[in-house]
């Protein structure tokens, strides 16, 4: 079973407007309110695909109760530790130029409730793969990562990590299953600009000599690379009109994860999925329909590099 880990969900609120002025009411329409956080959104894109998987999360009050039922109506099982704090309200603001993101810091997560989810995850028997997305709430440290990860390795669970923290340098010790960055956080975290295709190469190979097992390089514009310690694939992108990008690297990790985790040789037909299903998100509200994906994975080119 897939297990997806959600740190500091949030519900996103989705608004369009004629521009953006001071000191008046700025009047906004077509209101799209969309329960989110990075694992919640894979779980989502991941059922879309007909793939099981079940959320894990800190959730809190009438937002953190909004997200877990509308959660369970869409046929997700999910495991909330509840706190005692709010669950964020995020807001993304498209004026028809430009898109405008306000995130919130997320609720307080205490240490007992952290020690709560330890002992959730310990004793999951059917903990196959964990995806762990997303930014830390409040009140936890990076320690938290550490025993997570301690934990599925002695559960020999696969694991996923897509994070942008700093600490990610520090969990490839840990030689996860599969890590997800973008080029803004290969630069942050590693150091490392990737100017071309050779730079790319050399990154993937960075990145696989210190743990990770395989990773999903993703680049917007300039498409995405896989790399499993074998073989390089690049895969080109769709040409969309964005209206939001909040869940695009999301729903793309799913689109991958649906192919690639039962057929792992089929990196061609994952890849491909992957960039449709990122595109159509990104030009609808939140996850959107997902109903253009068949059509245009048809257009994504894949190619071995290396």
């Amino acid at each position: 079973m897939i297990y997806t880990l959600t740190t500091n969900p949030a519900i996103d609120v989705n608004l369009h407007s004629h521009g953006i002025y001071g000191r008046v009411v700025n009047r906004t329409f077509d209101a799209v309110y969309t329960p989110n956080g990075k694992g919640l959104n894979v779980s989502y894109c991941l059922r879309r695909f007909a793939t099981e998987s079940a959320v894990l999360g800190f959730f809190g009050d009438f937002s953190g109760q909004y997200i877990i039922e509308n959660t369970k109506e869409n046929y997700i099982k999910t495991y909330p530790i509840w706190v005692e704090d709010t669950t964020r309200i995020n807001i993304f603001l498209n004026d028809g130029k430009e898109e405008y993101k306000f995130v919130n810091e997320g609720a307080y997560v205490p240490p007992n409730k952290q020690r709560d989810m330890c002992m959730m995850i310990d004793g999951l028997d059917d903990l196959d793969t964990l995806v762990v997305s997303g930014s830390l709430s409040k009140g936890m440290e990076n320690s938290f990562y550490d025993e997570i990860m301690e934990i599925c390795q002695t559960k020999k669970t696969k694991v996923i990590l897509d994070i942008s923290s700093s600490y990610l340098k520090k969990l490839m010790e840990y030689r996860p299953f599969l890590i997800k960055p973008n080029d803004e956080e290969i630069q942050d975290i590693f150091g490392i600009v990737m100017r071309d295709e050779e730079d790319i190469k050399d990154t993937l190979h960075f990145l696989h000599e210190n743990g990770a097992q395989n990773v999903l390089l993703t680049l917007g514009e300039r498409g995405s690379y896989f790399y499993n310690g074998k073989s390089i694939y690049g895969a080109g992108t769709k040409e969309i009109i964005q209206i939001s990008s909040a869940c695009a690297g999301d729903a793309s990790l799913a689109g991958f994860l649906s192919v690639w985790l039962e057929k792992p040789d089929n990196i061609e037909a994952a890849l491909k999925r992957s960039a449709a299903v990122g595109a159509n998100v990104a030009e609808s509200n939140g996850l959107g329909r997902m109903d253009r994906v068949h059509e245009y994975q048809k257009e994504i080119l894949v190619r071995k590099v290396e």
